[in-house]
C-alpha cells in the first residue's frame, strides 16, 4: 500500500468514525425514525452521497453504531476471563460509566423502545443482546455461586433478569430526572444484597 493510500484509508477511518459519533447523538436525541441521513451528513460536513460512501443505508448506519458502543465498553470493562463476582463488580463499574455519557443512555433508552416494534431494524440486535446479557449475567450470578459468595436462595437466572431490570428502569429514571438518580450506587447495592461477600 501506497503511502497516499494509506493516508487516504486513515481519512477514511477518521471520517467514519465521526459519522458514527455523530449518529450517535442524533439518534439518542432525535430517535432512529427522527433522524435522517441527510441531517447526520449535514453535521458532518459531507454530502448525502459521501455519507453513503462510508454507510449505503441508514440501517448501515445503525447497526454501526450500536456495536461501536458494544465494542467499547467490552474493551474497558470486560475481559474473557472475567466471572463470578468480578463481572458483577465490572457491570457497577460500567454504570457508574453511564453516569458520564447522557447521550449514549438515551441512545440506548430511545432505540430499545423502537426496537419492541418487529419491523423496526434494530430488533434482531436488541433481541440478540438481551440474551447475550442475560446470559452472561446468569453465568456471573452460577460463578458467585460456585464460589460461594451468593446467598441462599438466590437463582441465578432470575438475579440476572432483575438486575438487567433495574439497569434499564434505572436509566429511564436518571433521564427523566436529568441525571439524579444515583444509578451505580443503587445498582451496587441490588447486587450487594445478593452476595455473601463484599461488592
Amino acid at each position: 500500500m501506497t503511502i497516499a493510500a494509506q493516508r487516504g484509508y486513515a481519512k477514511g477511518r477518521a471520517k467514519r468514525a465521526e459519522i458514527i459519533e455523530h449518529a450517535t447523538a442524533l439518534f439518542g436525541t432525535a430517535g432512529y425514525r427522527g433522524s435522517s441521513l441527510r441531517d447526520i451528513a449535514a453535521g458532518c460536513g459531507i454530502s448525502h452521497p459521501g455519507l453513503l460512501h462510508h454507510f449505503p443505508t441508514k440501517e448501515a448506519l445503525l447497526t454501526a453504531v450500536l456495536e461501536h458502543r458494544d465494542e467499547l465498553d467490552l474493551q474497558q470493562f470486560f475481559r474473557p476471563s472475567a466471572g463470578g463476582v468480578d463481572a458483577l463488580r465490572r457491570v457497577v463499574a460500567l454504570v457508574a460509566h453511564n453516569e458520564t455519557r447522557r447521550g449514549i443512555v438515551e441512545l440506548f433508552a430511545v432505540l430499545s423502545a423502537e426496537a419492541t416494534a418487529a419491523d423496526h431494524p434494530a430488533h434482531e440486535y436488541f433481541v440478540v443482546r438481551y440474551r447475550r446479557t442475560l446470559a452472561a449475567m446468569t453465568a456471573a450470578y452460577r460463578q458467585a455461586g460456585e464460589d460461594g459468595a451468593l446467598r441462599d436462595g438466590v437463582e441465578p437466572a432470575t438475579a440476572a433478569r432483575e438486575l438487567v431490570a433495574v439497569m434499564d428502569g434505572l436509566q429511564l429514571q436518571w433521564l427523566i430526572d436529568d441525571c439524579a438518580t444515583p444509578m451505580a450506587e443503587t445498582v451496587r447495592g441490588h447486587v450487594q444484597e445478593r452476595l455473601t461477600v463484599p461488592l
